[in-house]
């Protein structure tokens, strides 16, 4: 794409949801970077400036407002051109220069082969260890100041991945496992679907090249053939809908190259247990129209036992809602259905970002209070965290872990990562609570303290005011937040 098209897009896409002022702003944040960024290229040969646009307009697809889209086109100034901040500040404002400043700082987060997700640790790596943890810890705590840092990091992640085939070997293989195991987690734990699935299958043929060819090759044929069939589906589903007065947008498409690696890997390679290798969406007006939909499918076609899930009524962790059901379709062939409002679908892509969507020219929603709890939560415990190897341990329980739900008896959910305890579950509602357990009731039966929950559990705390935390408790907690509390509370 030419640098006059990705800057005519740019400015297209941000006038169909910007003040006419703000987008006067953005075109003046254009044109400083491209006077700052000069005649450097990158690697493939553009101009520099054509990556900053780039990541920009990555951020309209997810309508971010006028300040996140201006930090993004200066994000690389002050790190790689002459520009001072004084004039950053004097243009734009300190909120504008906070934001460039934020992912300036994230640029030095790296990782080697000695970092967290891959191997074991050693000895003498420790201090580049310590080093790339306290870089992953800086750039959560400025997510965590303001989310908007990680946005602009990720958009420029994306873009990043398009053109690594022009960099060396051991340098692709560097970034693209680093986006797989830091980056993509973190578009997912923040929801936005969309960017994780692009992460991930732009990286996969270089952090896995050989797996990534096996896969193509073993599973492109089937997936042809899957298409056909889901074709005469469509249209029997269209009939079926219009028979029962429901109106609605149907789509299918192939599951995402990473994710359908991962969930191989569960089956052994199986790929006749994959039922949503290719999905088929259903997108109504109305959560009415969601179950009405469920029925009339269920009427023609039998559910699989246990594959119907109501993620609708009990959200994921990260927002996700939709109803999902596996049926034995025409000709005895498994269908996944996933059936949700326009609003969730969108919700489904975008995630966390979701919430900059502008409601009218001049109003925007900003996250509420409790959307990023979870990350108000790691950031509260990790500054009680001394040691690298315990803040590598607890990064990877907290935040890059599959996460489950379980329910207080009044229906409270909870978000807690897969292994977790009623210990756990105990701190993760009160720190008093925790303290104070002295027994758990689990689905209404009594369990031992070091039970491991499962996705969907009511939880029910017996507490007791003699009971105090035992040293036991720390073989077998899951979450930072409930090992600091009690590590806390045995120091006193």
């Amino acid at each position: 794409m030419s640098l006059n098209n990705i800057t005519d897009r740019l400015l297209k896409k941000a006038k169909s949801y910007l003040t006419e002022k703000e987008v006067l702003n953005l075109q003046k944040a254009i044109d400083m970077s491209a006077q700052a960024h000069g005649d450097s290229q990158r690697k493939s040969g553009e101009l520099y400036i054509s990556h900053p646009l780039s990541a920009a307009l990555l951020l309209t697809d997810l309508m971010m407002d006028s300040q996140t889209l201006i930090a993004a086109v200066l994000h690389d100034t002050l790190e790689d051109t002459e520009l001072a901040k004084s004039e950053i500040r004097k243009a734009f404002g300190p909120e504008i220069l906070s934001l460039v400043e934020s992912v300036t700082k994230l640029s030095t987060v790296r990782m080697k082969k000695s970092w967290f997700p891959f191997g074991k640790i050693q000895k003498q790596e420790i201090p580049e260890f310590e080093r790339q943890i306290e870089s992953l810890r800086k750039m959560l705590v400025a997510m965590a100041e303001d989310v908007r840092v990680i946005l602009i990091k990720l958009a420029d992640k994306i873009h990043n991945l398009k053109t690594l085939e022009h960099l060396p070997t051991e340098k692709r293989e560097r970034i693209a496992k680093e986006a797989i195991e830091i980056y993509a987690p973190i578009a997912q734990r923040l929801g936005i679907a969309s960017w994780q699935g692009q992460i991930e299958d732009l990286a996969f043929p270089y952090a896995l090249p050989l797996e990534y060819e096996s896969l193509k090759k073993m599973t492109i044929p089937e997936i042809k053939i899957r298409e056909q069939y889901l074709k005469s589906v469509e249209k029997r589903v269209r009939e079926i809908l219009e028979k029962n007065s429901i109106k609605a947008h149907l789509s299918f498409r192939a599951k995402k190259w990473y994710s359908l690696y991962k969930k191989l890997q569960k089956y052994d390679g199986n790929l006749s247990k994959i039922y949503d290798l290719i999905a088929f969406r259903v997108i109504v007006n109305s959560v009415e129209d969601c179950y009405a939909i469920l029925g009339v499918i269920h009427s023609y076609w039998k559910p699989l036992p246990g594959r119907i899930k109501d993620y609708i009524a009990l959200p994921k962790p990260n927002g996700y809602q939709s109803l999902h059901t596996t049926v034995f379709c025409d000709g005895g062939q498994i269908v996944e259905f996933q059936i949700r409002t326009k609003q969730m679908d969108y919700s489904a892509k975008y995630g966390i970002a979701s919430h900059w969507v502008y409601k009218s020219i001049n109003s925007k929603r900003l996250p509420d209070k409790n959307d990023l709890k979870w990350l108000r939560d790691f950031y509260n415990h990790q500054k009680n965290i001394d040691s690298p190897e315990e803040l590598a341990k607890s990064l990877k329980t907290d935040l890059f872990q599959d996460r489950i739900f379980v329910f207080t008896p009044s229906g409270d959910v909870k978000d807690l990562p897969r292994g977790a305890t009623p210990i756990d579950f105990a701190y993760s509602v009160h720190s008093d609570l925790g303290d104070k357990c002295a027994g758990s009731i689990v689905n209404g039966k009594m369990v031992s303290l070091d039970t491991i929950l499962q996705n969907g559990d009511i939880v029910e705390i017996v507490k007791k005011s003699n009971s105090s935390p035992k040293t036991d408790w720390l073989k077998f907690v899951k979450t930072q937040g409930a090992r600091s509390h009690i590590k806390k509370y045995l120091k006193m």
